[in-house]
């Protein structure tokens, strides 16, 4: 095992929590975003796509895969305000009942983008978000 996979596995502590070693040295998303040229001028659909895929791949293995439990981690700390409150839904519970089955099998980034969608879906949230109005 290379230093920085070994490094990665290693429990630090904050005022937040455990982390790991990566989660505590990476560079933050937005910086990594910023050094993607293509989307110097990428609009913000664009760039919010992007932000998902380098919070997936920052999280990933060296084979751009996510355990099923990294992966319902990953969403419940990624992506709480869409999934508080979402608990008794029978959707909501069916997503993350396939997550707990075979909590070591791996996932890829098509898998993970489909659990995301889905939740954002059966979110209250995205109906406050669609209530807002543009100032246009």
């Amino acid at each position: 095992m290379c230093w920085m996979r070994w490094l990665r596995l290693l429990p630090f502590t904050s005022h937040h929590g455990m982390k790991t070693a990566a989660q505590c040295f990476s560079i933050p998303i937005a910086k990594q975003l910023a050094s993607i040229k293509a989307l110097e001028k990428g609009s913000d659909l664009e760039k919010a796509f992007a932000t998902a895929a380098l919070v997936y791949n920052n999280s990933a293995d060296p084979e751009g895969k996510l355990s099923k439990a990294e992966t319902k981690s990953l969403l419940q700390t990624q992506f709480s305000r869409f999934i508080q409150g979402q608990e008794n839904k029978p959707k909501y519970q069916e997503i993350i009942s396939a997550l707990d089955e075979e909590p070591e099998k791996k996932i890829d980034f098509e898998d993970f983008m489909i659990s995301l969608v889905s939740l954002a879906l059966l979110s209250d949230l995205l109906q406050e978000i669609k209530n807002v109005k543009s100032t246009k």
